[in-house]
């Protein structure tokens, strides 16, 4: 799958505010950022950070994060949320998917794309980075537990795409 049919799938507008969980170097964020109203993208990598603060210097609408998803406390709503390849690097996935939608807006869009290897393992050579291989069928049932509704599923060459929607009303 193209990076542009997974930025067509999140269905922007410049009203929008928009997370993304596991920003990285920013390589998804430089295209996202100037489709919406306000960007949130957070990492736990101080070193990726600081590059996609560079990719990403701008976009005046952009707020970087180094820090924890599943500690760090937003204190707002997202229209969108998104995670592209990095839900592997999250060992307690229905607590993320749980996060997801406490901070999405009623009638918001998760989209999480997860990588097809089941290693359990990235090895860059000079080091080795444990990681939590995602298994479709868990990651659907972690959606359908968190009471979002599954709108889509399908598979990629390198990965499996899921858009949610968040279609708690709120009483």
């Amino acid at each position: 799958m193209g990076w542009q049919q997974f930025i067509d799938e999140l269905k922007l507008s410049k009203e929008m505010s928009v997370l993304e969980i596991g920003i990285g170097t920013g390589r998804l964020a430089v295209r996202v950022a100037p489709l919406c109203r306000v960007f949130f993208g957070i990492d736990i990598s101080p070193n990726t950070i600081e590059r996609a603060k560079e990719n990403l210097k701008n976009n005046s609408n952009v707020s970087l994060i180094c820090g924890n998803f599943l500690k760090y406390n937003f204190d707002r709503k997202f229209n969108v949320i998104y995670s592209s390849l990095t839900f592997m690097h999250i060992e307690y996935k229905q607590t993320a998917i749980n996060k997801v939608k406490a901070l999405l807006s009623n009638g918001g869009l998760f989209l999480l794309s997860i990588d097809k290897n089941q290693s359990d393992a990235i090895d860059y050579g000079t080091r080795k980075i444990k990681i939590y291989p995602d298994v479709p069928e868990n990651i659907k049932n972690c959606i359908l537990k968190s009471k979002l509704t599954l709108i889509k599923h399908y598979e990629t060459e390198f990965a499996h795409i899921f858009a949610c929607k968040n279609e708690t009303q709120q009483k």
